[in-house]
């Protein structure tokens, strides 16, 4: 009997989402629709131009996380927050949507990692994020009975730049391969992509990741491509399952001897886009792991990832179990 059915690695991030529009993206050098990583000072400097803003705790893997759980799941997470307000923030978000969170806080600077988000008229995001606490997760932060207990292990690509979550990451594969449990892992941005495509593609290669979440533009970024049906062959080949969305046109799932693809859901206005993916991953892997078909997981998916965008802030605000119980998915 698995105690959980995800566990979730990941940045431990507060979000600080304010709207704003293209000039002022423009005028302060923002990267627009990406994760752009920053310094403390540059982190003030926006903070202190940002117009009113909403603090929420996020984090790639820690939405999927909190997704997880909202659908009636039992997930797990490792990140790293240091001892501060921030921090007390995250974890009281965290623990109060359901999710087991032990990681050892940081009890020396620096502090907790947050993102300025910046949310365009048009819906798209552009983070600029202060890893802070975050490079500090280490080896010594992976806790084997959670992981060796989780169905999936499941890691954001954005864990490759803090240099000492590797090393957590390769421990936590080790430790679930060894007991016959699955690894996942979200490509997370085209950016991130091409930072580290080549140790991207070695997880997947040498079997340490089973399972790859990624869209569109990461799928072509990590295969150096235009060509997504060529990008989609290339994967197929590379790992045991993947799942790539695009937008509005739903996502694509591929396995060595299988293609389902599954549209997505139709919204009422789209408000935000940040956490489509997390919350993409987190309904594909509720589904996953309490054996429903690729089909069904993939709905589950498109389901989550279309309400969260029709919300400001990456965690979700309605319950995700009844939302997919009125939709005929459980």
């Amino acid at each position: 009997m698995s105690s959980y059915d995800v566990l979730c690695i990941g940045n431990a991030i507060v979000d600080i989402i304010a709207r704003t529009d293209d000039d002022f993206i423009v005028k302060n050098g923002i990267i627009k629709n990406a994760m752009n990583l920053i310094d403390a000072d540059r982190a003030e400097f926006l903070y202190e131009r940002m117009g009113p803003a909403i603090e929420a705790s996020g984090g790639s893997a820690g939405n999927t996380a909190a997704g997880v759980a909202s659908l009636g799941g039992r997930a797990a997470y490792f990140g790293k927050v240091a001892d501060d307000q921030l921090g007390h923030v995250f974890t009281h978000d965290i623990r109060s949507q359901g999710v087991a969170f032990d990681t050892r806080v940081l009890n020396a600077p620096p502090p907790t990692a947050r993102s300025m988000i910046f949310v365009t008229p048009d819906g798209e995001r552009s983070m600029n994020t202060y890893l802070g606490a975050c490079v500090e997760l280490g080896p010594e932060d992976v806790e084997s009975s959670k992981v060796s207990e989780a169905k999936v292990t499941y890691f954001e690509g954005y864990l490759w730049d803090p240099p000492r979550a590797k090393e957590a990451i390769r421990l936590s594969a080790k430790i679930a391969h060894e007991h016959k449990r699955e690894v996942s892992m979200t490509l997370s941005d085209p950016f991130c992509v091409d930072r580290y495509r080549e140790e991207f593609l070695e997880l997947m290669r040498s079997g340490t990741v089973d399972i790859v979440f990624a869209n569109e533009a990461e799928l072509k970024s990590l295969y150096q491509t235009h060509d997504f049906e060529k990008g989609l062959d290339l994967i197929r080949k590379d790992c045991k399952l993947a799942a790539i969305t695009r937008s509005e046109k739903g996502s694509v799932v591929v396995s060595r001897d299988e293609t389902v693809a599954v549209p997505a859901i139709e919204i009422a206005e789209l408000v935000d886009t940040t956490g489509a993916g997390d919350l993409y991953a987190a309904g594909f892997l509720f589904g996953y792991t309490n054996g429903r078909t690729l089909t069904d997981c993939a709905r589950l998916g498109s389901l989550t990832a279309g309400l969260v965008i029709q919300q400001i802030g990456p965690r979700p605000q309605l319950n995700l179990k009844l939302a997919a119980e009125q939709a005929g998915l459980l």
